[in-house]
């Protein structure tokens, strides 16, 4: 039996090649003449064997190796966009690897280089699962010039200067070659985050980008390329997703021959750092994914891997959650407090999140940002009262923080000026009447940690809702040996400081928020149990930005709010049963000024936070199947994965005058299966509900939703 056949990595030393395997693809690469990695195949399962020879045609006798690299460089013919980018002290720019072998362990593959003549190496790794068909991939870079060289003739005897690395990134992707391309990406802005964009893919360089510092609500780190062919239930798909929480740069470059590579990373241009001799650079994950069952069967794929290796304690369940920030506002009193309190409780809330407002000065957003001291004027015996009541209620007790900004009018401010992130000779930008802290500092992270770990132990806090409210401006850092740092190791203490938080409270489970979507990404999901997808509540918005979302991420770390009608943000009027539904898409919340609600809504609310807690389950670790119609009707199936039982979720924002939506089919049943929708009583067979499609039964006018649920019955 071929050796290559099962094992998921695995090396053919006789022709150099390498390939790894998951459940429903295959990746291989070689090692080229000059010494670097190059591409072979990604995509559907074939014979190794048909791969041990193959080599890419030559275009152009003016490209010395058409093979694509696995981490462009600058040296060589090559001239498209580079994935790693140094210079030497001596001006000498760009790599020329050597390759010196590779280890296997756990399904990790360690490809190892070095530079002939700097004091340079690399390693591309790469990382599959057996129960998954995303690939992990990432770049670690070594100044090797302290190295105590066993070799005479190591490059490590050349004077170990600093290297300067002008980008770094994780992988870069190749995909077979199609008849065409199409490039599907997440577009946005505050209140209109992930909106999904598609469009046939140019003979060009396309660069997908944040500069901003943080993940973005204008871009997202995801894409996914097809032939043009795909759809929802069909087709090849192969996409990316980097996990990085700030700011980052994809490059995707069509030739005009018809191949196509995209490389990425964290960082974006004119940023560049210097590595002094056996330091290591670590890039984030970059990982990828083929799918053969078109955009539906990529974004399942995806959710499962999230579900699986990315979110902390995925089998829990996500709380129902109220938030204060629509009914007050900086309006905050603890008797304001303790009565939507107990209105929440009555309506089957689970955790109480008090929001800005409670801290400082805090009376609007211009003062009190960085002083984490109780408001007496709202709170005269501190945030503990207040946090026992909702505990006795039975709810768990969170609050809103925005650790990473401080207000000029704050006493941190005037105690610490030297800690914002700043230029002395330029005009310090403010947004949102505040500046970012330098969390790149060691002191100013330190100082957040023991901030944040002291209110969670003086006031017995269960959750956090952390919010990051504005983008860098002016990013210096005065004093700095190497001050372009900044962007990445503020983001990297970000990430210790949560890890820090999470292992001395076990208990404790965070939201993140960056105005709203603005940090939604895999680095930032294996952090917190959920993110705040938009600052935009309302349900008929919020239909579009959680489609988007849903191409990649998964519904358990999806929190969503009914609100308030008219929405606080578009004025729109709808009811509270559609509000609801569109938010049971994900993890429930409820947003609105509970004190106002008439005594027959909260009624509503409840029997509907009850429904939700039915079908919880489902739609937090549930197989999800898009619902999109050409009657305006969309929506989303949650099946489980033992087929027992199916939510679906169905959203019509607007009815067209005696038009009836025809019935939607639902693939994700079994053809030789009956289920019996538990409202009706009625049974079907599978074969009618995937083929025909199931009867949607929505109430008469505009702003129409029903929530549906399946049960399998035995033949």
């Amino acid at each position: 039996m071929d050796a290559l056949r099962d094992e998921p990595v695995s090396v053919d030393v006789e022709h150099g090649l390498f390939v790894l395997r998951t459940p429903n693809s295959i990746y291989a690469l070689r090692i080229g003449e000059d010494g670097s990695p190059r591409h072979v195949y990604w995509g559907e399962p074939l014979d190794v064997a048909e791969l041990r020879e193959w080599r890419s045609p030559s275009h152009s006798s003016f490209e010395a190796d058409p093979a694509p690299d696995e981490l462009p460089i600058e040296t060589g013919a090559r001239f498209g966009p580079a994935g790693l980018r140094v210079r030497f002290a001596d001006g000498v720019r760009g790599a020329q690897w050597r390759y010196v072998g590779h280890e296997i362990e756990d399904g990790v593959l360690r490809i190892k280089l070095e530079d002939r003549f700097y004091p340079l190496a690399c390693e591309l790794v790469y990382r599959v699962r057996r129960d998954s068909d995303v690939i992990e991939r990432w770049t670690e870079v070594r100044h090797t010039g302290a190295d105590d060289p066993a070799d005479p003739d190591s490059t490590a005897n050349i004077a170990p200067e600093p290297i300067v690395v002008e980008h770094c990134d994780s992988a870069s992707w190749t995909l077979p070659k199609q008849a065409d391309y199409r490039l599907s990406h997440l577009v946005g802005g505050w209140g209109s985050e992930t909106q999904l964009q598609r469009d046939r893919l140019p003979v060009a360089e396309t660069v997908l980008v944040s500069r901003r510092g943080t993940t973005s609500h204008h871009a997202n780190p995801w894409l996914a390329l097809d032939a043009g062919d795909a759809d929802e239930t069909s087709g090849q798909v192969w996409s990316a997703a980097l996990a990085w929480s700030g700011s980052w740069r994809i490059a995707v470059h069509r030739d005009p021959v018809g191949r196509v590579t995209f490389t990425g990373g964290y960082g974006h241009e004119a940023q560049t750092f210097r590595i002094e001799p056996s330091e290591r650079v670590v890039t984030p994950i970059f990982a990828g994914l083929y799918n053969g069952d078109g955009f539906g069967g990529t974004s399942r794929a995806w959710h499962e891997y999230a579900r699986r290796h990315v979110l902390p304690h995925p089998e829990e369940d996500r709380p129902v959650l109220y938030n204060s920030w629509e009914a007050m506002g900086f309006d905050l009193t603890e008797a304001k407090q303790l009565e939507l309190a107990g209105l929440a409780a009555r309506t089957g809330v689970e955790l109480f999140v008090v929001d800005d407002g409670w801290f400082g000065a805090r009376r609007d957003d211009h003062a009190g940002l960085g002083d984490w001291t109780t408001y007496p004027g709202a709170f005269p015996n501190g945030l503990k009262p207040l946090a026992d009541e909702v505990h006795r209620l039975g709810m768990r007790f969170g609050l809103w923080v925005e650790p990473e900004m401080v207000n000029a009018d704050s006493d941190l401010f005037r105690a610490h000026p030297e800690w914002v992130v700043h230029a002395p000779t330029r005009q310090a930008t403010e947004l949102r009447n505040q500046l970012l802290l330098n969390l790149a500092r060691a002191d100013v992270a330190a100082w957040v940690y023991d901030t944040l770990d002291r209110l969670v132990r003086e006031n017995d806090v269960d959750f956090f809702k952390w919010d990051m409210n504005r983008p860098f401006t002016e990013a210096a850092w005065p004093g700095a040996p190497d001050p372009d740092r900044l962007w990445a190791v503020a983001v990297r203490n970000v990430y210790g400081i949560i890890d820090r938080l999470r292992e001395a409270h076990p208990g404790l489970r965070i939201e993140g928020c960056s105005s709203g979507g603005g940090r939604i990404d895999l680095g930032m999901l294996a952090r917190v149990d959920q993110v705040w997808t938009s600052d935009n509540t309302d349900p008929v918005d919020r239909i579009e930005i959680q489609a988007g979302y849903g191409q990649v991420y998964p519904a358990a770390a999806m929190a969503a709010w009914a609100s308030d009608s008219p929405s606080p943000i578009t004025f729109r009027e709808t009811p509270l049963r559609f509000r609801f539904h569109v938010a049971m898409a994900g993890a429930l919340g409820i947003g609105g000024n509970l004190t106002v609600w008439s005594e027959a809504e909260l009624a509503e609310a409840a029997g509907l936070v009850a429904e939700y807690k039915e079908v919880r389950g489902l739609v937090q670790r549930g197989v999800a199947y898009r619902i999109q119609t050409a009657d305006g009707v969309s929506g989303v199936h949650y099946a489980a994965p033992d087929d027992s039982e199916h939510a679906v979720l169905v959203w019509r924002p607007t009815m067209r005058f005696a038009h009836e939506p025809a019935p939607v089919p639902l693939p994700g049943l079994r053809a030789g299966a009956r289920y019996r929708d538990l409202f009706w009583g009625v049974t079907y067979s599978g074969e009618v509900l995937r083929e025909r499609g199931l009867e949607l039964g929505l109430p008469a006018g505009d702003y129409a939703s029903r929530l549906i649920r399946l049960v399998r019955v035995a033949e």
